[in-house]
């Protein structure tokens, strides 16, 4: 299994030159006490103390939610729009009436066409007994039947146009934002005939791609159903969304402008929780992984030369470990390497920390449970992906597990 990528928060940037010129202290040797002042003990520090755990692996990626149909409203007929019939954005029904257009004119029309053919009709009867009786030529005859044939046909477009000036809903869903207002000439061009549009969003679709280094990081280098235990949505708050997803569509190809493969997952929104348009995350749960560890985000540095952790030695004085780091879980950062079991890593005072320094644990949080002296209210970081999980807000683009 490819390794997780690592992404360096924001907020531990401040502790990197602290932890340099430690180092350099480190290395001098010089851990005395300033002169004249008598010598302090252990500085009372909060630990965790981790244990290997088995956790999921995932791909995160940016992703947009659309409605499963988006169906446009346009007239067929032009004319005069006298009347909005719903309110914008309420739940409609198909076949539910959103517009009226001015009928006056296709009233007028279908009286015309009705009268026209009722005429043909009565002369194309009147003719067929002449015909018959050889009184008129047979050419005669059926350009009379033609003629008939001809209006009813009319008669039948211009009760169609008459119908058509009241302007229905094609689909169930949530309608749209009104583009023509009352008064407006209504064309039955591309541009003159939009309406409003429909939106089904539920279920609701959910686009989004995976680029080369995703697609690296599983066996077939692309996605396909059997690699794919789980689909998930992420939203804006770091919460995840309850219902589950599945994947309806999974290009057959890769794009080769921008060199991904184009995805989309479905979710159920009975409740409408979700709107097309909304910017979220997809997760895609890849499997599980043995030896991880977690470690609250607090308590990782970030330096030039890579993330680490404030540990206790056997001898209760500070030791710096370096780290691979992986994703964030919670309130966690999952650690691929670097730690092992037993390990007791250091959650706060870290400004005041130097390397080699006598510390003393004054409390032992489970791993993967946060102090509240770490910043915070204690929490538990859940194992499984998406249970209790959120992700804090910050520049973390294109964050992914795997």
């Amino acid at each position: 299994m490819p390794p997780f990528s690592s992404v360096r928060p924001p907020f531990l940037h401040l502790a990197t030159a602290l932890v340099l010129s430690s180092a350099l202290l480190a290395g001098c040797g010089q851990s005395q006490a300033p002169a004249g002042k008598p010598p302090q003990g252990p500085l009372p520090v909060s630990i965790v103390k981790v244990e290997s755990q088995r956790l999921p692996t995932w791909i995160e990626v940016m992703a947009q939610t659309e409605g499963a149909r988006e169906s446009e409203v346009r007239a067929r007929v032009g004319g005069i729009l006298v009347k909005r019939l719903y309110q914008e954005g309420d739940p409609v029904k198909a076949g539910q009436a959103l517009f009226q257009i001015d009928r006056a004119p296709y009233e007028i029309a279908l009286e015309q066409a009705r009268a026209r053919a009722d005429q043909t009709r009565r002369e194309a009867s009147r003719l067929k007994g002449l015909a018959e009786a050889k009184a008129i030529s047979q050419k005669e005859y059926d350009d009379a039947v033609s003629a008939d044939a001809q209006a009813q046909a009319a008669l039948k477009q211009a009760e169609l146009n008459l119908a058509w000036t009241t302007v229905t809903a094609p689909v169930a869903g949530t309608s749209g934002r009104a583009v023509r207002s009352e008064g407006n000439l209504i064309g039955t061009g591309s541009a003159d005939s939009l309406l409003t549009s429909v939106y089904q969003s539920n279920p609701i679709w959910v686009r989004f791609s995976l680029g080369d280094s995703d697609l690296a990081r599983l066996p077939a280098r692309r996605v396909t159903n059997k690699d794919v235990k789980k689909v998930e949505l992420v939203l804006a708050d770091g919460s995840v969304y309850e219902q589950p997803g599945k994947l309806n569509f999974l290009a057959s190809n890769i794009d080769t402008t921008l060199g991904t493969q184009q995805l989309r997952a479905e979710f159920a929104n009975p409740e409408q929780r979700l709107l097309p348009g909304q910017f979220v995350r997809i997760r895609l749960v890849t499997g599980e992984r043995d030896g991880l560890f977690l470690v609250p985000q607090a308590a990782v540095i970030q330096t030039d030369r890579g993330a680490l952790v404030m540990t206790i030695d056997g001898e209760g004085k500070v030791a710096p470990r370096p780290v691979q780091t992986g994703e964030w879980q919670g309130k966690d950062w999952i650690i691929l390497g670097g730690l092992k079991n037993g390990d007791q890593v250091i959650t706060d005072n870290l400004m005041k920390l130097k390397p080699g320094m006598p510390v003393a644990a004054k409390d032992a949080v489970p791993a993967g449970q946060a102090p509240a002296a770490a910043g915070g209210e204690p929490g538990k970081a859940s194992a499984k992906s998406g249970e209790g999980a959120s992700q804090p807000t910050g520049d973390k683009p294109g964050a992914k597990q795997g």
